[in-house]
């Protein structure tokens, strides 16, 4: 029997209601649709396999980063996204925000309009000021990045720094992007305020982000994930575990016990300096390199018994056919693309998905977290 009691949306936002922003395009679905009709979809894609429940993530105040572009002009800035015509939609209040980023927001805009810091215009190519890039700790502090086009404006943003003196911020950084292309950042980062690493405490795991480093956008989910994949390491119980495309080592330091052999590749220099200096914090038995994770040796006396992979959209490519014919036995994804991961185990027949899961880190989007444990056959 159709129901007639009215079904409430997902999260109430004032910017999707005024067709100002559609970026959360599932927004209208209530959020166990959702997470049904996300689970169905990604069940269709892979191989057969057990799943367990969907993870899901609070529908509002759950990213921890927010990347957002500066257009208009310095007395009237606009903070959040540009429309099509590259003019700027102010989207300083988006309710996908943690606490603390949102409430930094009226003050950076201060900063903008008392630095002088002229918004970059896209369709003229003028200006300086491009992105403000602001992270959230699981404790309340910020990390905060201005990606300007030129050095022009640094010694007014120092300055004016003590605008930003009722935020905790732990890291004040400059990142130079001086060409226009769509790419977010430059290779110059100048830092102009604290140590430059923010202290993300997850699972009571003491990560390290520095300006370039990633992480993921939820931190609530990005926790339940690391421990759901230690949960399935421990299960295996290997005495070796090679975390690939570690990042600042989120897995690996999770999977690491007395008498068990950790180590992490990854092709950021500083974040295998982050993940080091957590290594040494926890008393952790893990080793990090610098190197990149499709070419790594998966042969020999040395090979690990367990491989965790966590690459980026593409997939792991060609790493798929070397684990394929290496001896590893057994292996954790985690996919943000569901595309290339169906491609991926497809090119590794003899390991076997065993289960899976489905995280939700991106709600009200078409885009998923997957873990799946694949085991040989």
């Amino acid at each position: 029997m159709p129901t007639t009691e009215p079904v409430s949306v997902a999260l109430d936002c004032a910017y999707f209601d005024a067709g100002r922003c559609r970026s959360c395009t599932l927004l209208p679905t209530p959020y166990e649709r959702q997470l049904a009709d996300q689970q169905a979809r990604i069940e269709a894609m892979l191989p057969p396999m057990a799943w367990d429940a969907p993870h899901a993530s609070a529908v509002g105040g759950f990213r921890n980063k927010a990347k957002m572009a500066v257009a208009g002009t310095v007395d009237a800035p606009t903070i959040g996204i540009l429309a099509a015509d590259g003019t700027g939609i102010d989207l300083q209040a988006c309710p996908l925000h943690e606490r603390p980023i949102v409430a930094a927001m009226p003050l950076l805009e201060q900063l903008v309009r008392e630095a002088r810091l002229t918004p970059y215009d896209v369709p003229s190519r003028r200006g300086e000021l491009k992105h403000l890039i602001l992270t959230a700790s699981p404790d309340g502090e910020l990390a905060l990045r201005l990606v300007l086009r030129s050095s022009e404006a640094v010694p007014r943003i120092r300055k004016h720094l003590p605008l930003l003196a009722a935020l905790p911020l732990a890291s004040v950084s400059v990142n130079l992007q001086p060409e226009h292309k769509a790419v977010l950042e430059g290779d110059e980062e100048l830092l102009l305020a604290g140590d430059g690493v923010l202290r993300m405490r997850v699972n009571d795991v003491p990560l390290r982000l520095r300006p370039r480093s990633f992480f993921q956008t939820n931190t609530a989910v990005a926790a339940a994930l690391y421990r759901q994949a230690t949960a399935w390491i421990d299960e295996a119980d290997p005495a070796s575990v090679l975390d690939l495309y570690c990042g600042v080592g989120g897995f690996a330091l999770h999977a690491a016990r007395p008498g068990r052999r950790v180590a992490g590749v990854e092709v950021t220099a500083e974040a295998i300096d982050a993940a080091r200096e957590s290594a040494l914090e926890l008393g952790a038995d893990a080793t990090f390199t610098v190197g990149d994770a499709g070419s790594v040796d998966l042969e020999g006396a040395g090979a690990p018994e367990l491989v965790v992979v966590n690459p980026p959209r593409r997939g792991i490519g060609e790493l798929a056919e070397r684990l394929e014919a290496s001896a590893v036995r057994r292996v954790v994804y985690s996919s943000c693309n569901p595309v290339t991961l169906a491609r991926d185990l497809q090119a590794m027949p003899s390991l076997v998905p065993l289960r899976g899961r489905v995280f939700d880190m991106f709600p009200h989007t078409g885009h998923a977290e997957v873990l799946v444990e694949l085991v040989r056959g």
